[in-house]
């Protein structure tokens, strides 16, 4: 299933509009490094990334209602090849989006346009991500449940299209073990492009060697691994201490209903846009924000004996023993 080495490839494919389609994709997972993987390859003279992280393009989920984003989300092929308009000929050109693993169309949307891509995803354990993953959407809003259990109860509910949250922009996402499930994941993208033109990272070697595992990725889509790329420490998990408070500051922020449009617009008038956007964030950094609260242990464990069928496959099917790597042979 993973690689060491880039396969052979033909010609790049032919520009669509103004900018290229992507020579190879990381896929997934969110919380799993590749925030801090973004901004290092940027660094890299043979590699180019636009600077927005995440276009979203290939996943139609993620394009149900517009996010909140305040830099667009491209819609057409010309505005997403435009991203990468930039790009020097001998540069090998990327895209990072996260939640494309999870997706159920992105496998498909790509190999349409570039069957020849390189799929590339790093997998972290379920329990882990799941935790880390819902506090993330609670900051950003998809979530409005702040309490975890009670989050994973709602999918039933939420997968029958109730107990949906009224603002929320990605409501398929809140079906959250959907996110974990990794062997069907991974086949959507080796049925369309094949296990040689896919690499499957583990976020637990990431953490313990970062420089050697983003080394094999380089390796890997044909850029020059003796590259020396500066460490990057991004997008740490934190926990909403006020979920009123964080609700308030983002209907403010995006002008949402009658009472928040007013109150932005006075205070449009009188604060400039720089000065909104650091109080914005100050507010939130010291009042919404804070650090996480130790993981409920018990939940936990009820996660890890959900999901250990899951990891006993993954482990078969790449041939690595993910149960020993992740605890699952010490479950009671």
């Amino acid at each position: 299933m993973s690689a060491t080495s880039a396969p052979a490839r033909g010609a790049a494919r032919p520009a669509a509009g103004r900018g290229r389609i992507p020579d190879f994709f990381v896929v997934g997972q969110p919380k799993s490094g590749t925030t801090s993987m973004h901004d290092m390859l940027r660094s890299h003279p043979q590699i180019f990334l636009p600077q927005s992280k995440e276009p979203w393009f290939f996943a139609e989920e993620l394009l149900e209602r517009t996010p909140p984003r305040p830099e667009g989300t491209p819609r057409t092929l010309e505005e997403y090849t435009a991203l990468f308009a930039g790009a020097a000929p001998q540069q090998r050109v990327g895209e990072i989006s996260p939640l494309y693993l999870w997706s159920r169309t992105a496998a498909e949307r790509i190999h349409q346009v570039r069957p020849d891509a390189l799929i590339i995803a790093i997998l972290r354990e379920p329990a882990s991500l799941l935790r880390s993953l819902h506090l993330q959407f609670v900051e950003t809003y998809v979530e409005t449940e702040a309490d975890l259990r009670r989050a994973l109860e709602l999918e039933p509910e939420r997968r029958a299209g109730r107990a949906i949250p009224r603002y929320t922009y990605w409501p398929k996402a809140l079906l959250y073990s959907e996110h974990v499930a990794y062997v069907e994941q991974l086949r959507r993208y080796r049925e369309r492009f094949g296990a040689e033109r896919m690499l499957i990272l583990i976020y637990d070697d990431y953490r313990a060697d970062n420089a050697g595992t983003l080394r094999r990725l380089l390796r890997f889509v044909g850029a020059d691994e003796a590259a020396e790329l500066p460490p990057v420490h991004v997008n740490p998990t934190v926990q909403v201490r006020s979920q009123r408070l964080h609700e308030l500051v983002h209907a403010v922020s995006v002008g949402r209903g009658p009472v928040s449009r007013a109150l932005k617009g006075a205070v449009k008038a009188v604060t400039p846009r720089q000065l909104r956007r650091d109080a914005l964030h100050a507010t939130q950094r010291n009042l919404v924000y804070g650090e996480p609260q130790p993981p409920d242990e018990q939940l936990m464990a009820e996660l890890r004996a959900r999901f250990a069928g899951e990891v006993r496959a993954l482990s078969e099917y790449l041939g690595r023993d993910l149960v020993s790597l992740w605890g699952y042979d010490r479950l009671d």
